[in-house]
């Protein structure tokens, strides 16, 4: 049966219609601010000594994962604010006239011109501008520091959902010798933490390793569902550099956030995530050709006989059904497609291996505690992680998205926790759901008859998948055209003579696998071709 059609979205009082369609598969953010990154980066000496001759200064990988930062955010969250703040320079530049301070750039959109000006500070021609603009200083104040990013965050008038700062540093004890400057530092660190400010440090390698209990395990402060006493590695590559940026940087955005009921008196908060989300080449912005400015689209209901606007309440939804057209009210419709309250609902639990691979029909989502709706969610959540991850089993539960949306059986499947060997986290602790299939989403298929193999086939299709076995992993392959669209689209925001090549590596590149796939298919098709 066909979808019932309704006016859902109201915005700046503008109807829009929206097909409820199969909305549950991959979700909807909910707009709740701009997510908003404070660079505050060391610039004193010691960060542009290189200690390894094939390796990187420590400054030069910091400003290299800026622009990485740019260059994402532009693709991917064009709407998010950044800014980035030297200290321990000689010039200075900031609202609060603080020596020592220079701000780089305030926080705003990430764009072309701001990655270009970073571009400008890599590489041993970068180091000499930076020393010939900013110079070097010791004598800052950390604390100093803080205060200028945080007043960088007060003059944004605009909604923030999520607000950082990360900061790069391979110095582990800046006022070792200053008790003064190490009180204010903690103290506007404090001052952070009350503001919901969190403090991030991206602590780089030095001479004898970085001591993080010296000076900055006071300074530090993360969000709720991030673990303090779980602290990375320093950074001596680019590439451990990146990985924590990425853990940090990323913000955890919650489809919805739901009750999870595990019997009548007893219910958890949990948010549900996508870990898994299909990538798309942005759609084009239409543009008015004399200015060059975004335009507006506006959707109107006409009269077809008459030609007059229609109004919301001068329409009515129908479905045809048996030659009879059903008419409803706006009303009428949310009430049929309305099961029950939104939430997860404990069915009972079986055994994993009873979960197989055919019963897979969307991708997965994934669900984690949520401690600020209902105290103890965290504690009762994991005892049953452990419990099911102890037994081998999976939590089988009625799985309700949104109101006015048909419930699932979906099985939660116990996810333990895995990290790295720099301590970034691999695999977060939870519970994967999986929506399991209905006896409607079933097909009955007749197969045609087998088409038996003779043993030289079947030993020439053995040497093939020796060929091309391989240890596959999904973060190891990008889609080649995604990346080619971003990398022209990179050379032209940046002035670049031309694109880079994306890499295709989802193709077979060994012509001693072309020679076995031709082998294969002349004894298969002997009769039928005569060349390949």
């Amino acid at each position: 049966m066909s979808d019932w059609v309704s006016y859902y979205k109201h915005e700046e009082g503008e109807e829009e219609e929206d097909q409820d369609g199969e909305v549950e598969v991959l979700g909807e953010y909910k707009y709740s601010g701009r997510d908003t990154l404070v660079f505050l980066v060391d610039a004193s000496r010691a960060m542009f000594d290189s200690y390894d001759n094939d390796d990187l200064a420590p400054f030069d990988m910091t400003i290299q994962c800026i622009q990485n930062v740019y260059t994402n955010k532009i693709i991917s969250h064009d709407r998010d604010l950044v800014g980035v703040v030297f200290y321990g320079t000689e010039q200075h530049k900031n609202s609060v006239d603080f020596k020592h301070i220079y701000v780089l750039q305030d926080l705003d959109n990430p764009g072309a011109k701001r990655v270009l000006e970073l571009r400008k500070y890599k590489g041993e021609q970068g180091r000499v501008l930076f020393h010939k603009s900013f110079g070097h200083s010791g004598d800052y104040s950390l604390g100093e520091a803080l205060w200028v990013c945080s007043n960088l965050f007060s003059a944004v008038r605009l909604k923030m959902s999520h607000k950082r700062i990360m900061l790069f540093t391979n110095n582990d004890n800046p006022h070792g010798n200053d008790s003064v400057k190490a009180k204010f530092a903690r103290t506007k660190a404090a001052d952070l933490r009350e503001t919901g400010i969190y403090l991030d440090l991206m602590h780089l390698k030095k001479p004898g390793g970085f001591d993080i209990s010296l000076f900055y395990r006071d300074i530090i402060n993360t969000a709720e569902d991030e673990d303090l006493g779980v602290q990375f590695d320093e950074s001596s590559k680019l590439e451990d550099l990146m990985k924590k940026v990425r853990a940090k940087e990323t913000r955890k955005r919650a489809l919805s956030r739901l009750n999870f009921y595990l019997g009548k008196d007893m219910a958890l908060a949990v948010g549900i995530y996508n870990l898994v989300q299909k990538a798309f080449k942005q759609p084009p912005v239409k543009l008015y050709r004399e200015t060059n400015e975004p335009v507006k689209t506006k959707t109107r209901t006409f009269n077809r006989e008459t030609g007059s606007l229609l109004l919301p309440s001068d329409t009515k939804r129908a479905q045809t059904y048996g030659n009879c057209q059903i008419v409803l009210e706006k009303e009428e419709t949310e009430e049929v497609k309305r099961f029950d309250s939104p939430g997860l609902f404990l069915i009972g639990f079986k055994p994993l291996v009873m979960l197989k691979r055919h019963h897979h029909i969307k991708p997965a989502q994934f669900i984690y505690p949520e401690e600020s709706l209902i105290s103890g969610s965290t504690t009762l959540f994991n005892a049953l992680l452990i419990k099911c991850l102890e037994k081998k089993v999976m939590a089988v539960c009625r799985y309700i998205s949104r109101r006015n949306t048909p419930p699932r059986f979906i099985a939660l499947v116990p996810q333990e926790e895995v990290l790295d060997e720099q301590n970034v986290q691999v695999a977060p602790p939870g519970f994967h759901l999986i929506s399991l299939p209905y006896a409607d989403d079933k097909r009955n298929i007749d197969f045609t008859e087998k088409v038996p193999a003779n043993e030289e086939q079947v030993d020439k299709m053995k040497e093939i998948v020796q060929k091309l076995r391989f240890k596959y992993r999904s973060e190891s392959f990008e889609n080649p055209v995604l990346q080619q669209h971003y990398m022209n689209l990179e050379a032209l925001a940046l002035d670049l003579m031309e694109p880079e090549k994306a890499e295709d590596l989802t193709g077979i590149t060994n012509s001693g696998k072309y020679r076995f796939l031709r082998h294969f298919l002349l004894l298969m098709f002997r009769n039928r071709i005569s060349s390949y």
